[in-house]
């Protein structure tokens, strides 16, 4: 993990992802059916814009295209976390379960390019051993990744969600990204990648966290 700015997470009300910062969810007023019409008209607009003529033989089905990947790409507007979190087991497991390098593909809100990379979700159980699937959580890093999205919100609204839906005991997530609105423009530095965290619960105890950092690092 070199060549990486690392953005820790905070506590609840005090980072990115809490109050007004945490964005509306799913079924909020703000959120609304994919309008794949508007889509379409905006690409056009943009294409002209540009400079380009969408009128030309390569362009002419661009809108549509674009329209129709930007619902597959934003789905996750339309998702909640519930609905991914349905499935539980009651193991009576109560060591940590650690999920590593889930792929994240996302889109920078601020300029509307991607960032990619992985991230690491770990969590310790309830007190009555409660688990959920090993793909739950992968499913759950789809739901917030595939909205327009910054990194550090993305961290904290996948710890927050474990932690009301699961109800474990703590959770971590760490997550590494490539930002293409740095290496595409800007700055243009191909490589650099941010880290950013989330702690809560048990994990905060630095023996614990300390543990899990480790099976994390582990190749």
């Amino acid at each position: 993990m070199t060549d990486a700015a690392v953005r820790p997470g905070h506590g609840p009300g005090h980072g990115p992802g809490h109050g007004s910062n945490h964005g509306p969810e799913p079924g909020d007023a703000g959120y609304g059916d994919f309008d794949e019409k508007r889509a379409e008209d905006a690409v056009r607009e943009l294409l002209i814009a540009v400079g380009e003529d969408p009128d030309r033989e390569g362009l002419l089905e661009t809108p549509a295209r674009v329209a129709r990947a930007y619902k597959e790409i934003f789905a996750g507007l339309r998702q909640r976390p519930e609905d991914v979190l349905t499935t539980t087991f009651d193991l009576g497991h109560d060591e940590m379960v650690l999920v590593k390098d889930i792929e994240v593909q996302s889109t920078c809100e601020h300029h509307l390019v991607p960032f990619v990379g992985s991230a690491h979700v770990g969590y310790i159980p309830s007190h009555d051993g409660k688990i959920t699937g090993l793909s739950k959580l992968a499913r759950l890093v789809d739901v917030y990744a595939r909205r327009p999205q910054v990194q550090e919100r993305l961290t904290t609204q996948i710890a927050d969600s474990l932690m009301e839906i699961l109800e474990p005991r703590g959770v971590i997530v760490v997550i590494e990204c490539e930002h293409m609105c740095m290496t595409m423009r800007g700055v243009r530095k191909p490589g650099a990648k941010t880290l950013t965290s989330a702690v809560r619960g048990q994990l905060r105890d630095p023996a614990t966290r300390a543990e899990a950092m480790s099976l994390i690092k582990a190749r």
